[in-house]
């Protein structure tokens, strides 16, 4: 391979002798010499995947990451992250400092130790063992996730987890499951057999005639491996590869985007070529938002591209990220038809995780089929669902959905659906928090992460009021 010259050199990594004689991965942490962000430096041996690695260590921890250098040539990889913490401060918390070290340098840490303090920096959600995980891919219609949730009710399963993006007419679904009865994991093989029948069904009886085809509904059990618990990005990125999977990143009845779209997506993902050192450089300008680097990255590895050289930024609410990327075999993208498919595939990446709608959150008392009663009243009010992230912990449960109309307008009065959850759960059981947002604001809506961690530091006392709380915002 041609040895490869970058453009960024930090004067202050080390020397390569250094470099080369220490140990196999070295993190260090600045904290002085910027006054408004936490510098990260990484020197490590390299492989294909690590700068995934890297980049999800430090979102399940919903740090921002404004600015970026990544540079790697043969087997080491250099690395530099500014980062601030979801309220834009530097990281002050040793104990934060010491779990990212560990994290991503393990070998300067023994994993007990890391074990021993992780939970209290990055939620662990998910517990793979303790539950059954299904996975359902499809045609999106309105209801259709109330007509899911439904279903796993039917088949006496507990919804334990469940998490559902949807974009471009097509749905994705990661949901995770225990018998209603036993709470334990389902695992007979017949009884797994029936209920991805039974839910095939409901994915196959949409009338869009737009979605995906038959053979692209799909339910299946799956598995998560993350030892004792798997975090929020885990199932992130198995959401971008499903909807990849139904074919997203094309716009509903179109084989190529009409004038209008390919001009805005050419605004946003642009790529060209690099002859003189065989790379593809692979632009992107858009507006800015949390978890915006982990999925460019996820998706540009999970198509099989190398990251050899990055530069990411973001000013003035946009953000700026320059990939320099190869296959796997060392070539650069070949064909016309490649580079749009790859431009495609990181725009709809991109838009995935953003929802204009209304966002309506209760947090309750945990009991078997509150998802299906919550969404059934949704349905009955008009409302669909097109992001849904539900998480339990114990006696308690926190549904957050993003809904609009049937009609996709996401201007809708919330009151209807208030009045139903009222008349079904008694009139006293209900706390309203309204927080105007326009819709035409350039900020993204606050991760499910972000908001749970900040969310159970109050429970107690929003328990102590009250059994339940709807937070519903525009």
């Amino acid at each position: 391979m041609k040895k490869v010259c970058w453009p960024y050199f930090d004067p202050e990594f080390d020397t390569l002798p250094e470099r080369i004689n220490g140990p196999a991965c070295r993190v260090t942490i600045d904290n002085e010499n910027t006054e408004d962000c936490t510098v990260v430096k990484v020197n490590s041996v390299n492989k294909q995947g690590l700068l995934l690695e890297m980049v999800q260590v430090l979102t399940d921890m919903n740090l921002q990451i404004c600015k970026s250098y990544i540079s790697s040539d043969a087997d080491w990889f250099m690395d530099v992250f500014h980062v601030r913490d979801e309220h834009g401060n530097k990281l002050t918390d040793q104990k934060v400092l010491n779990y990212i070290q560990q994290a991503i340098g393990s070998s300067r840490g023994s994993p007990h130790s890391i074990k021993a303090y992780s939970n209290e920096v990055v939620p662990n959600y998910l517990h793979p063992n303790e539950h059954t995980a299904i996975e359902m891919t499809g045609a999106d219609h309105p209801g259709l996730f109330s007509e899911i949730s439904a279903a796993l009710a039917d088949l006496h399963c507990n919804v334990v987890e469940a998490h559902a993006w949807t974009h471009n007419a097509r749905l994705a679904c990661v949901a995770y499951i225990s018998d209603q009865s036993t709470h334990s994991p389902i695992e007979d093989p017949r009884r797994l057999a029936y209920i991805e029948d039974h839910l095939t069904t409901v994915l196959r009886s949409t009338t869009n005639p737009n979605g995906p085809s038959a053979s692209q509904k799909e339910v299946k059990t799956a598995e998560f491996h993350g030892g004792e618990g798997t975090n929020m990005t885990t199932v992130e990125r198995r959401l971008h590869q499903l909807m990849v999977s139904v074919r997203d990143f094309e716009a509903p009845g179109s084989t190529g985007g009409g004038h209008g779209e390919e001009m805005r997506r050419k605004r946003m993902v642009k790529i060209e070529s690099c002859k003189q050192k065989g790379y593809s450089i692979v632009n992107i300008e858009c507006k800015d938002r949390p978890r915006l680097m982990f999925d460019t990255v996820c998706t540009l590895t999970d198509m099989q591209y190398v990251i050899f050289h990055a530069s990411i930024s973001s000013h003035e609410g946009y953000a700026f990220q320059e990939y320099f990327i190869r296959h796997m075999d060392g070539y650069a993208l070949r064909t016309e038809s490649e580079k749009e498919r790859v431009a495609k595939c990181l725009e709809a990446a991109i838009e995935r995780r953003v929802c204009e709608g209304v966002r309506v959150e209760l947090c309750a008392e945990n009991r078997v089929g509150m998802l299906s009663d919550i969404t059934r009243m949704l349905r009955e009010n008009g409302l669909t669902v097109v992001r849904a992230d539900v998480e339990t912990h114990g006696e308690k449960t926190v549904n957050a959905f993003y809904v609009r109309d049937v009609s996709g307008n996401y201007e809708v009065d919330i009151d209807y659906f208030v009045q139903s959850v009222k008349r079904e759960m008694g009139p006293t059981v209900l706390h309203i928090n309204n927080n105007n947002i326009h819709n035409g604001d350039a900020s993204t809506p606050p991760s499910f992460g972000d908001k749970l961690r900040s969310h159970f530091e109050r429970l107690s006392h929003a328990f102590a009021c009250s059994p339940y709380q709807l937070n519903t915002a525009i």
